[in-house]
């Protein structure tokens, strides 16, 4: 199957290392042209299609469905219900770690939130699914639901993917004691959902023992042992194809109800089965970021020094698992502070769980935590950024490790200077822009863990002189082929376009799951060490051959470029991958190489990214209308494969940081548990005109320690200072602080 994910070599690098080169995307040609397959845009023979039919309600039970309708309509050929769904081989609401999440699939008649699925209807055409489905007409017994944060709360034992739920260091109650002012607020943040540009879909075949499956995912191997589970098949016997994902964000990182149902649908129809969720459905059963309310407590001396941190989060989880959003989390490695305390308590309503959504815990707990250290600035007298540099962590505060690199001095100085910081005002309400327009100046720290998971690949070197990689890695349109094309090529010594980079599909070797910023450190890695392994056994072939001018070079070592192997010592002394090979009498040789997280280091360091976000914007005065006139971020994250994908995903980043300030908000009807603006024209999500001036600054960083090639993530540190940027501009423009987000005219007027 792993011809598909096959790319187009970019342009050629010509002379040295194509690590750090600002490489064009790889699959950009094949996205512009139309010729990129995504998953729902495959059509097996004998397709049927399938539509979910999404509750009503959200809590209850369905008390009936008119299924005899359904089926009598032209085209329909089966509605699977509690009644006729196929057995499964596991319970799905059991999962083996937290990384997966309980599904029901139509176990019964119970109604758990709006948008679960309490049926499906399947057709020879999507029009024809789509009317059996109205026909249905389900009627409901409905109970009173619960939507909000005001419910009991409970303590969990732990938050996010298995995060301690508390953590504590020194006296917190001497620190408030001790401090000259204690500023205490409470910030709001609402439930967001997922809605990447490609919605969940599946499409999904059996032959025999065998399934073939075409669907987004951002975990190749972790998809397939899930379905092997669910379905009882042994997962070498399910193949799964995803080498183009529209935006995957969390929420295609484990498999979802809907994809397992278009599965279950192939099993009960003996067809192959489409189903594509429509932008409605996405708010319910595909994940979302919960929502949260959390309290946070600063003690400051009279000099300015914070003196204690108190950060208590209430998030919201489902009644039937948990997941609880990790806010308070992200106060523990940013400043330099005696006491500290986090802790998170749960809320359990009627929604569905929510679940990983991009910088999960970190954007939530940072537009708070930010937000409190702004105003703990103001408090102080002191310019906000001054109040950072004041409060400046040399070590990380929670653990008292040294960090593994921290440039933050470095971002906060050019993001800085490239914004003009030093001529704020301190005090808001002082700028207007030509046309009355209050302006105003905010910034905000940016963090993220550095984070790395076990992957696999295999490295091929051919007669011909090209090279082959292999790696089931994920690319989400952030252009990680490219970068990963670039690593292969760097560690085959070869250029770029003689390298065959394969990925995207199930039989390929485990490169790990792409999340947490750490696609790139982890598959990375891999590639590169099985690139090492395979010149490794090249160079012995040439090294014990008394024919060969590398003859005897194994005491100095040798060193791969340009297609050739050339002793370290000497630069005439060289011979080519295809001679080396042609005298062995192979026509390729391979080797496979793995990468892990270093659990010395990890035990030794605290790893992270840092950057700092500066914001002007503009608020009409009279009608409280918001425009974004600048963002500049300036980031470190380690060594830089592709300066161009980088830039791309710190602006991306901060347009999301900008949504979660600005715009995006689910709106639940407390009477009935629906969400009232489950679509794109009332979900607000930001659009080009919602952009103006947006700047990203790389800020060199090189670690030693995080991983042999010295790689942090990049996709989620930019959303962490955003937020909380733009809401400090807000304050400085108009002087009423807003802790409820998203900020609107309602808020600022």
């Amino acid at each position: 199957m792993s011809e598909i994910a096959q790319l187009t070599p970019g342009p050629r690098q010509r002379h040295g290392s194509s690590i750090g080169q600002p490489l064009t995307r790889a699959d950009g040609r094949l996205k512009v042209t139309g010729a990129a397959i995504y998953a729902a845009d495959n059509h097996p023979d004998g397709l049927l299609h399938a539509v979910i039919v999404p509750a009503k309600i959200a809590r209850g039970r369905v008390t009936s469905l008119d299924v005899a309708a359904a089926r009598a309509h032209q085209g329909v050929v089966e509605v699977m219900t509690p009644e006729n769904r196929p057995p499964l081989a596991m319970d799905p609401y059991e999962k083996s770690n937290p990384l997966m999440f309980r599904m029901h699939l139509l176990s019964d008649a119970t109604v758990r939130y709006a948008g679960e699925p309490i049926a499906v209807v399947i057709a020879e055409t999507l029009e024809a699914a789509k009317e059996g489905a109205a026909l249905l007409a389900p009627r409901y017994e409905a109970e009173t639901p619960e939507v909000t944060l005001d419910a009991e709360p409970y303590t969990p034992e732990a938050v996010g993917p298995g995060q301690p739920a508390e953590a504590t260091k020194g006296d917190v109650d001497a620190g408030f004691a001790a401090a000259a002012q204690v500023i205490e607020a409470v910030y709001e943040t609402p439930p967001q959902y997922h809605n990447a540009m490609e919605p969940h879909a599946i499409v999904a075949r059996f032959d025999g023992d065998s399934l073939f499956l075409d669907m987004p995912t951002q975990g190749l191997a972790m998809s397939r042992m899930r379905i092997a589970g669910l379905f009882g098949l042994t997962p070498e016997n399910i193949h799964i194809r995803s080498p183009f994902l529209g935006g995957g964000f969390g929420s295609k990182g484990s498999v979802s109800s809907p994809e397992a149902l278009g599965i279950l649908a192939a099993q009960l129809t003996g067809r192959p089965i489409k189903l594509v969720l429509a932008r409605e459905e996405m708010f319910g059963p595909v994940g979302h970021r919960g929502q949260t309310r959390q309290t946070v407590r600063l003690g400051i001396d009279a000099e300015g020094a914070l003196t204690a941190l108190d950060h208590l989060t209430r998030a919201a989880t489902s009644r039937f698992d948990e997941f609880l959003e990790p806010s308070s989390g992200v106060g523990q490695s940013l400043y330099n502070v005696p006491a500290l305390h986090t802790a998170h308590e749960g809320v359990r309503i009627d929604i569905g769980t929510p679940s990983f959504m991009r910088a999960p815990g970190e954007a939530s707990g940072s537009i708070a935590l930010e937000s409190a250290i702004d105003e703990a600035a103001y408090a102080a007298g002191m310019d906000p950024l001054a109040f950072r540099l004041k409060n400046y962590a040399e070590v990380e505060p929670i653990s008292g490790k040294p960090f593994s690199s921290k440039a933050l001095k470095e971002c906060y100085r050019e993001g800085a200077e490239r914004f003009g910081w030093s001529d704020r005002p301190l005090q808001p309400r002082q700028m207007r822009d030509p046309s009355g327009r209050l302006l105003g100046w905010g910034m905000a720290t940016a963090i993220f863990p550095a984070l790395m998971f076990q992957g696999n690949a295999r490295a091929v070197i051919r007669r011909d002189g090209t090279g082959v990689m292999e790696a089931g890695a994920h690319d989400m349109g952030q252009g990680a082929w490219t970068a990963f094309a670039q690593i292969a090529a760097d560690s085959l010594g070869l250029p770029v376009e003689a390298v065959d980079f394969r990925s995207g599909t199930s039989d390929l070797p485990d490169a790990g799951l792409a999340g947490g910023s750490s696609h790139t450190a982890t598959a990375g890695n891999a590639i590169h060490r099985a690139g090492a392994a395979v010149i490794d056994k090249l160079a012995s072939l040439a090294v014990a051959n008394e024919r060969s001018p590398l003859f005897g070079a194994g005491n100095v070592g040798v060193v791969a470029r340009e297609g050739r192997l050339t002793r370290r010592d000497d630069e005439t002394a060289s011979e080519s991958f295809a001679d080396i090979l042609t005298r062995a009498g192979l026509d390729e040789i391979a080797a496979e190489g793995q990468a892990a997280s270093d659990a010395a280091a990890q035990e030794a360091y605290a790893m992270h990214a840092h950057g700092a976000v500066f914001a002007e914007v503009a608020v009409d005065p009279e009608l409280g209308q918001i425009r974004v006139n600048r963002l500049v971020g300036a980031f470190a994250a380690g060594r830089v494969i592709n300066p161009r994908m980088v830039e791309s995903q710190y602006l991306g980043g901060m347009i999301w940081g900008l949504s979660f300030a600005l715009h995006e908000k689910a709106v639940h009807d407390r009477r009935t548990g629906r969400i009232v603006n489950a679509n794109f024209a009332e979900y607000r999500v930001p659009v080009n005109a919602d952009i103006q001036g947006l700047e990203a600054i790389l800020v060199p960083e090189e670690d030693p320690h995080v991983n042999p090639l010295g790689i942090k993530g990049v996709g989620e540190i930019g959303i962490t200072g955003t937020g909380a940027a733009l809401a400090n501009a807000i304050f400085h423009a108009t002087g009423k602080r807003v802790r409820s987000f998203p900020i609107g005219l309602a808020e600022v007027m």
